[in-house]
């Protein structure tokens, strides 16, 4: 499965790195592609292991808004 979330907050590298490395850090989600200057997060993820709720709290832990 894939899907694209969009986080606002973001404003630099180390944001990019939080929000990745939290993604990674979840079972189930294979990888992580951060675009900055959109906010959008695509994310490859097997659905069995891991939801789109979860991707979203692990992103919002590190400070950063997920807009439906």
């Amino acid at each position: 499965m894939q899907t694209i979330l969009n986080v606002q907050g973001m404003s630099c590298g180390h944001c990019v790195q939080s929000v990745k490395g939290a993604l990674e850090s979840l079972d189930g989600v294979s990888s992580v592609e951060v675009d900055l200057s959109t906010g959008k997060v695509d994310v490859t993820y097997d659905d069995s292991k891991v939801t789109v709720e979860a991707m979203n709290e692990a992103i919002e832990e590190q400070g950063y808004d997920v807009v439906a």
